[in-house]
């Protein structure tokens, strides 16, 4: 069934000059082998589509149960020369926990 990422998972999102770093975190660490096949790179750049310019990597971090993403060329030059509303990218670990995954039902249940 598709679900919002929020169900499974809290992020947080700042900015790295003209990128932004989202960090998304398992709510449980149950969750976090899934959210590794899930949430790949393709599905980030997908979901966010003309926001991000450039490049997105993505980094495992399984002993905090999370992964990390770099979205280059995100915020219109970086903080103090952009004109964009949200130059700090604080707004895009929100954008991030609202794209909708297909969660297993017995992922949850087992929570």
């Amino acid at each position: 069934m598709k679900k919002k990422l929020l169900e499974i998972a809290h992020a947080r999102s700042g900015d790295k000059g003209d990128a932004v770093n989202v960090g998304l975190i398992a709510r449980n660490p149950a969750y976090y082998d899934f959210l590794k096949e899930a949430v790949t790179t393709d599905r980030v750049r997908e979901h966010f589509g003309p926001m991000v310019k450039g490049e997105v990597e993505r980094f495992e971090l399984p002993n905090l149960s999370a992964l990390n993403f770099m979205l280059h060329e995100a915020l219109g030059g970086g903080g103090t020369v952009s004109l964009k509303l949200d130059a700090q990218g604080k707004t895009y670990a929100a954008h991030l926990l609202r794209m909708e995954v297909d969660i297993p039902d017995s992922l949850l249940a087992s929570s």
